[in-house]
């Protein structure tokens, strides 16, 4: 076989092998995209005739007042929890690289609640956050802190703030076992080469692991970003969009109108809105965050 015959099989060798792949993209990701974009400049309810209407859908969401709640729910939710996500993890990676016996334990026990549901994880946390007998408030008595009962579901700030607890210790480790691969692949002769210049721990931290690990640290903002702009199950299943829908997100939105109401134009309005506002944010993370690594 001649070197065009050999160039023809390694062609058609290499179209076969990502082939299945793109079927897949193709059937399962790109077609109900377009879809749904087809679908968003109708009037489409599942109850109903189907009507197109042009833009309407998306400029009755610009001037739909709990939409723009929901999108600033989200938008705080994202601010807060991606920096303490990002910085547990991080705390973690660090402190359980450094352990020398039991880090497998460690390891698992801080990876295990991710391999959990949602709903598993919301169940949980439910149970924790009970006013009489949920454990945080059965610690807190103990300890002293408080006298009376916390109603941690009932005010919107500590809604918020069970939303964000059960996050961290959901997608935790996530984050840790990328930052944990970083550090791993950190050479030691930098760490060498700081302790023969006299630098303490957190000079070397500073100076030598946190540059490191700039390339990890983008690809772990960008990732945990999208996915809190993705937030509903914790939402939904810990708090059901109260008290008095304070924290109701975006998802959620797409949620009531979709399949609540059966709105699937308006419904996928919301949904390709919230896909511009991610697609944004990321590039603009990734434009800043490789701008400070430069």
């Amino acid at each position: 076989m001649g070197s065009r015959g050999l160039a023809r099989q390694g062609w058609v060798t290499g179209i076969m092998m990502v082939l299945p792949y793109t079927l897949f993209f193709l059937l399962f990701s790109l077609f109900p995209i377009l879809y749904g974009l087809r679908v968003s400049f109708y009037d489409w309810s599942l109850l109903g005739d189907k009507e197109f209407i042009g833009f309407l859908n998306y400029t009755t969401l610009l001037q739909d007042e709990e939409f723009r709640d929901n999108l600033l729910h989200t938008v705080l939710f994202t601010i807060v929890s991606v920096p303490l996500i990002c910085g547990v993890g991080l705390l973690l990676a660090v402190l359980i690289h450094g352990i020398r016996r039991g880090q497998a334990f460690f390891r698992a026990a801080v990876f295990m609640p991710y391999v959990l549901s949602v709903s598993v994880i919301s169940s949980i946390w439910v149970i924790f956050l009970q006013p009489y007998s949920g454990l945080f408030n059965q610690i807190l008595r103990t300890l002293g802190i408080i006298n009376s009962e916390i109603f941690w579901l009932s005010e919107p700030m500590l809604a918020w703030a069970s939303i964000i607890m059960s996050t961290i210790w959901w997608t935790v480790g996530f984050v840790f076992v990328l930052f944990l691969a970083g550090l791993q692949d950190i050479p030691t002769s930098f760490y060498e080469a700081g302790q023969i210049e006299g630098a303490n721990r957190w000079q070397t931290f500073w100076h030598i692991t946190f540059p490191s690990l700039s390339r990890i640290t983008i690809l772990v903002v960008v990732l945990q970003t999208i996915a809190s702009f993705k937030i509903f199950g914790q939402s939904k299943l810990i708090t059901g969009g109260g008290p008095a829908g304070a924290t109701k997100t975006v998802v959620f939105s797409i949620y009531e109108n979709g399949f609540q109401t059966f709105q699937m134009g308006y419904a996928s309005a919301i949904a390709f809105v919230l896909m511009i506002v991610i697609l944004v944010i990321s590039v603009l993370q990734t434009l800043i965050l490789r701008k400070f690594e430069s």
